[in-house]
């Protein structure tokens, strides 16, 4: 399988690749090849004041290039210009990518985190199975918040054609995930009866044991609330290590914009998030 590795050659980005238990996760994944990219501002030309960031780019990319090597990876390096989003997902479909990966910095506490815009953007728009790597910033540096990307996953589902497809990246996770919590959240406004509540757990139960037979411990819960907040709650009673989401698409000029319930979840949540777009033709 093969991966898209965005970096910006930042310490943050540094401190992702170099954190062994990160890389190997992507390994039982099944990530074997990887295309590392940094894209550069196509206004910065030779001669101007940093005109010389091509050169400090591939410098930088040969570094982690070699870091990634040594786990076992086999890397092709890019430096494109241009803008990031864009071109990190003409990238993913030139290679055929199985997954993209971006860190995603945090830059307030509590709910009201925000990520910056490449990780926005990628995942309003990403073409291939998208992984916001959280990394946060300490006194002395950056750190990855959670080495161990996808031990335990919480997987919200409103049991649509979106939420089925993100299921099925479990198939990828199985080497990599011990535990799975399945999530359906119903609306205030949507209130069921007892029939419906036992429907939604039936419907999870019957995941629970696909996922069992994967040699994943599995758990469901059906939640009555706003979706949202009942997600990021049920993230903050878990602490899981990803969340795994189906993004839906809306019209058709932009196809693959964020459905409103995984914008604001990718936005708040303090885990890394596994977002599925869509299904394309590839």
């Amino acid at each position: 399988m093969r991966a898209v590795f965005a970096t910006d050659l930042s310490d943050a980005i540094e401190t992702a690749i170099d954190t062994r238990v990160c890389l190997e996760c992507l390994g039982r994944y099944g990530i074997t090849d990887i295309d590392l990219v940094t894209v550069i501002n196509e206004n910065v030309t030779t001669g101007m004041p940093g005109g010389d960031i091509g050169k400090r780019a591939k410098r930088g990319l040969e570094r982690q290039r070699e870091r990634l090597e040594a786990e076992g990876f086999s890397v092709e390096t890019h430096t494109i210009r241009g803008t990031p989003h864009r071109r990190i997902n003409g990238l993913a479909e030139r290679v055929d990518a199985d997954l993209i990966v971006v860190g995603s910095r945090g830059q307030s506490p509590l709910r009201q985190r925000l990520i910056g815009g490449t990780a926005r953007n990628m995942a309003r728009t990403a073409v291939r199975p998208l992984l916001l790597q959280r990394i946060v910033e300490e006194d002395e540096g950056y750190e990855v918040a959670n080495e161990h990307l996808f031990q335990r996953v919480l997987y919200p589902t409103d049991f649509s054609e979106n939420a089925e497809r993100a299921f099925e990246q479990f198939q990828h996770l199985s080497e990599a995930t011990q535990e799975a919590t399945l999530l359906h959240v119903t609306p205030p406004e949507r209130r069921p009866d007892a029939e419906g509540i036992e429907n939604a757990e039936t419907k999870l139960e019957e995941l629970a044991a696909e996922l069992e037979d994967l040699g994943i411990e599995t758990r469901t819960m059906v939640r009555e609330g706003e979706v949202v907040s009942e997600i990021l709650d049920a993230e903050s009673e878990l602490d899981p290590t990803s969340i795994l989401m189906g993004s839906r698409g809306q019209g058709r000029i932009r196809r693959l914009l964020l459905g409103s319930t995984s914008e604001a979840v990718t936005g708040q949540a303090s885990s890394n998030v596994l977002l599925v777009p869509p299904s394309r033709t590839r």
